[in-house]
């Protein structure tokens, strides 16, 4: 990533107010850390000559032995100062250098009289070094910060063990966790390329399961704060995150058994991944699934926190598809008979369709007729009184659908009443888990569903012919002669 452009993402993260809370054990290099990120990239950008000497003389000063040296949360500078990156990004940059967590044979967190006490912006009295670190820990970061920087080390930066920083390196990682802002552990060593901090590296991020640099933080350089930056810029969380399925699936209906799984992935995997770090593993987990080819990050701005992964999916699966909602497909010549026969019927189809959806609702369902079923007779002229006119008659076919309820009646004599209970009962066997399958139970050999289909078949074809003539001759004049009285006598 580019350096403006980083710059971009992470001021954009930040509203423009870059503060970075640096937190940890005693005697890892936090003021070192500090010191270093401002001499190296912040000061630098500082045009104001005044503003950049009062900038160095509140540095905090660093040393080696035993002794803890900052004993009060420290703010630098104390006012945020405005920086420009390349000319194109600027923001209001802080650190905030934090009391740290004692380890046992440090020198300064007591005294002869007992507990050493220290100042905090956030009580008017002194409270004990070991409060103060606990407290300013939450402080720093909960309030004062938008980027957490955790130091801890390997032991070979001073005159302690890696054992002693244990205790207190949990300590301060798990209260960030809880605290849930985005931070970054750096892991503070004289030798940061060898296998052995490699090695440990990967256990911390194994155990804590944050993003873990080694640096020489005595030696580093613009380019290592850069990797520190991007590091920390992908631990803030995603805003929005856009799969995006192929335009055939997507095109499927949502109780399609593909598009349905695919959903059920998506909305399942989704909710386990919430930093940006974490888009990578998502396409990494999404990918392993038999349904996808590929799945790989298509879009990604790191400044508002906007994702776009791209899923790939196998060719066989767009033939199995299509061969589920069509049949099967030998070659193109079947597929454009098939396109044929669908683009008459839907031409057919969508005159009725508004019809069909209101004789579901209403049991009454019209459909008007298109203009190229109307028929005009040759205009005539008319006369009304002393005046003439025009006669313009115009004949198209409505299609009147009404839904009639017809009943089927089956009632086969078995024999004793218990016998007939019992045929109850094996026809209503299996229709609490599976209500359709009462019409495949067979009676007397014949599938419940033929018998009753040739009862209702036989009550709809028995409607005489010339009943159904004057039923529609009868509809036509009350259509066309707008009379909405109708008396029927059945016989």
């Amino acid at each position: 990533m580019e350096t403006n452009e980083l710059m971009r993402d992470v001021f954009a993260r930040t509203n423009g107010e870059f503060y970075l809370g640096v937190v940890g054990a005693v005697r890892t290099g936090k003021s070192t850390f500090i010191k270093k990120f401002m001499e190296t990239l912040v000061i630098p950008l500082v045009e104001d000559e005044n503003v950049k000497k009062r900038m160095i003389d509140e540095l905090p000063q660093s040393a080696n032995g035993k002794t803890i040296m900052t004993t009060e949360p420290k703010f630098v500078p104390a006012q945020a100062v405005n920086v420009t990156v390349e000319g194109e990004v600027s923001a209001n940059i802080r650190l905030i250098d934090c009391v740290g967590y004692v380890i046992p044979s440090a020198v300064g967190y007591e005294t002869e009289e007992g507990p050493r006490m220290v100042n905090t912006p956030w009580y008017e009295e002194p409270i004990p070094f070991v409060e103060a670190a606990a407290i300013g820990t939450q402080k720093v970061i909960e309030d004062h910060s938008h980027i957490g920087i955790v130091m801890t080390t390997d032991g070979s930066i001073g005159n302690f063990d890696r054992e002693d920083y244990l205790e207190a390196e949990q300590l301060v990682i798990e209260q960030l966790k809880a605290i849930n802002k985005p931070f970054i552990v750096i892991l503070n060593t004289t030798h940061p390329k060898t296998e052995d901090v490699a090695e440990l590296r990967g256990q911390l991020q194994d155990e804590y399961g944050v993003p873990v640099i080694p640096l020489s933080v005595e030696n580093m350089t613009k380019k290592d704060i850069y990797s520190v930056l991007t590091e920390a810029l992908y631990e803030f969380p995603v805003s929005e995150l856009d799969i995006k399925l192929p335009s055939w699936v997507d095109a499927l209906s949502d109780d399609n058994w593909l598009k349905a799984r695919f959903l059920k992935l998506i909305n399942q995997s989704t909710n386990e991944f919430y930093k940006l770090r974490d888009i990578n593993y998502l396409a990494e987990e999404l990918k392993a699934e038999d349904i996808v080819e590929d799945c790989y990050i298509s879009a990604l701005d790191a400044g508002v926190g906007l994702a776009e992964l791209e899923i790939k999916v196998p060719n066989q699966l767009y033939d199995q598809i299509l061969t589920e909602l069509v049949g099967p497909i030998k070659d193109k010549a079947d597929l454009m008979y098939l396109l044929q026969d669908y683009a008459n019927i839907k031409k057919e189809y969508e005159p009725i369709a508004g019809a069909l959806q209101m004789v579901k609702q209403l049991g009454y369902g019209i459909a008007t007729p298109a203009i190229e079923d109307m028929t005009l007779s040759e205009p005539t002229v008319v006369k009304q009184g002393a005046r003439y006119g025009v006669r313009l008659k115009a004949i198209a076919p409505s299609i009147h659908m009404i839904r009639v309820d017809v009943e089927s009646v089956f009632e086969p004599i078995i024999g004793t009443e218990q016998q007939s209970k019992d045929l109850i009962d094996y026809i209503l066997k299996d229709a609490d888990e599976n209500p359709l399958s009462i019409w495949s139970t067979e009676v007397f050999g014949r599938c419940l569903s033929d018998i009753v289909r040739d009862g209702i078949s036989a009550k709809l074809y028995a409607m005489p012919e010339n009943a159904r003539m004057k039923l529609q001759e009868t509809l036509i004049k009350i259509v066309n002669q707008g009379n909405g009285g109708l008396i029927a006598i059945m016989l």
